[in-house]
């Protein structure tokens, strides 16, 4: 399972976005999360259509997108959809 989650500098809601993800992590300790900022990876933001931040996505193991959240989901929001990525 992976995790593709774009954050920013100066997102407020991307440290309760890291959160959500830190609390998934312990959960799933085989769950793999890169962290994109969009300033520092804009061709893999414009690539995956980020538009806001926080994002995360959620993909499969041939990396097709199963879920993707604008903000900040909850811990079981995210945990169905990994659960849906298996």
């Amino acid at each position: 399972m992976h995790v593709d989650f774009y954050s920013s500098s100066f997102c407020a809601p991307c440290a309760a976005a890291r959160g959500v993800l830190d609390e998934a992590g312990k959960l799933l300790p085989q769950l793999e999360i890169v962290e994109r900022n969009v300033a520092q990876h804009p061709d893999a933001a414009d690539a995956d259509r980020i538009g806001s931040t926080p994002t995360m996505i959620v993909r499969s193991s041939d990396g097709a997108e199963v879920y993707r959240a604008e903000g900040v989901p909850s811990v079981n929001q995210l945990m169905v959809a990994l659960a849906r990525a298996v």
